[in-house]
């Protein structure tokens, strides 16, 4: 998910002479430009600006992941499939920064994902440690192999290892949280391999746009139904790269034109049997919480890449965003701006809440019955509330890192609103 920019569109259309005023007379009163001069000037009218339909998506998605892993709904995977939505944004992206060499685009790319990762390494594995774990004695990691995958806390190529459970369900985080913690992980794993293979991918696409689309989903109709089974790691990364790998190219394909020289009733047609496929898969092949689509790959791959072509077709490449939303601007600007972030810690600060909603059973207020009764019934939604301000601290103390991974100059709160300084500065 990237990473700090989003994909704009060129909605520019070729224009005729105004008020009648014939061509000949047009090309005598002014002479001709120089051919530097209209490639610069076509060059400044197709600049590249940042997309508000495509950052509010990518905010959407962000928060229907922190809902999810809140709640554990299982039908928000139907309503908003984020996975997908948020890796045909990024394809998209990558796309676009394509044009210049691949070398340094995926450089880019990796820079600006692993010093965030880094940090929240960091913090996992010292409370990893601090809590007795050893990955030399860890069973489900191999003894000294446990110890070279701790590498993928530093470079994600694979998945990082953390014990099952660790320290008790009474202390201050359930013994579960590092599986909570570190499962996040999987999605730089996916992001990373599209982004070494978005070269072959996008050359690829290029010659055969067709196949190199759908392809994707005959993998994952191989490798995600059982028909073959590669274990281990290996195959959760293949798995994952088969699932959202047609949201991946989606992304091309938006980004290069091909999804809007589609007629509108057809792409939506189509799109609407794939998504009605996805949705009978699914039926027969619920997993043990039901309609959650992570558990059903073919199911997850199908109705997300029909979701995903929809919201793509009906794309207005908002320069700004229209009036009725404009008031959640800056939050869609902060959240866009810090997405790594707000990724990677909120399953931790979702965690987090507990030890400070339980604080409140000590407090004198609460010693009725009425008032416990109370504060169980709505447990969960106060961790809801409680999570946003926690997200917004941690995106006060470590937001900035991807700032630094940009090369750009450090911003404790990137919401867009211009400082007095710099408004003066406009102003005069």
């Amino acid at each position: 998910m990237s990473r700090g920019h989003s994909t704009g569109t060129d909605t520019g259309a070729e224009r005729t002479p105004a008020f009648g005023v014939p061509r000949q007379r047009i090309a005598s009163a002014f002479p001709e430009p120089s051919a530097v001069a209209v490639a610069e000037a076509t060059a400044a009218a197709k600049k590249p600006g940042r997309d508000r339909y495509l950052d509010l998506l990518r905010t959407i998605a962000l928060v229907r992941v922190v809902v999810y892993h809140l709640f554990g709904w299982a039908w928000l995977t139907v309503l908003f499939p984020s996975m997908g939505v948020m890796f045909a944004l990024a394809g998209s992206l990558m796309a676009r920064s394509l044009k210049r060499p691949a070398a340094g685009v995926i450089r880019g790319r990796v820079r600006r994902l692993l010093p965030p990762l880094w940090v929240f390494g960091a913090a996992v594995l010292a409370l990893l440690f601090a809590g007795g774990w050893n990955p030399l004695e860890d069973p489900d990691h191999g003894g000294a192999l446990g110890v070279v995958e701790l590498l993928n806390y530093v470079v994600p190529f694979g998945a990082p290892p953390f014990p099952w459970s660790i320290g008790s369900k009474s202390g201050l985080l359930e013994n579960t949280w590092a599986v909570q913690a570190a499962g996040v992980l999987w999605y730089l794993r996916a992001y990373l391999w599209f982004v070494l293979a978005s070269p072959l991918l996008l050359r690829a696409f290029r010659r055969a746009p067709w196949v190199t689309l759908f392809a994707p989903l005959a993998l994952t109709a191989v490798v995600g139904t059982g028909v073959v089974s590669i274990p281990g790691e290996t195959g959760n990364a293949v798995g994952d790269f088969a699932v959202y790998g047609g949201c991946w190219v989606l992304g091309f394909a938006h980004q290069d034109g091909l999804l809007a020289r589609i007629p509108r009733y057809v792409a939506v047609s189509c799109s609407a049997l794939v998504m009605a496929f996805g949705l009978w898969w699914a039926s027969g092949h619920l997993g043990p919480d039901g309609w959650d689509l992570n558990d059903i790959p073919l199911a997850q791959a199908t109705w997300s890449f029909g979701f995903v072509v929809i919201l793509l077709q009906y794309s207005p490449s908002w320069q700004e965003l229209p009036r009725r939303l404009a008031r959640w601007d800056r939050l869609i600007t902060l959240s866009n701006n810090r997405a790594v972030t707000i990724y990677l810690w909120h399953n931790m600060l979702i965690m987090a809440t507990v030890p400070v909603i339980d604080t409140l059973y000590g407090l004198p207020f609460m010693e009725g019955d009425g008032a416990t009764g109370f504060l169980d019934s709505t447990y969960m939604l106060w961790m809801f509330v409680l999570v946003w301000p926690l997200i917004g601290v941690m995106i006060l103390a470590t937001g900035w890192i991807e700032d630094i991974a940009a090369k750009r100059k450090p911003r404790l709160w990137p919401d867009g609103r211009k400082s007095p300084a710099r408004r003066a500065r406009q102003v005069s």
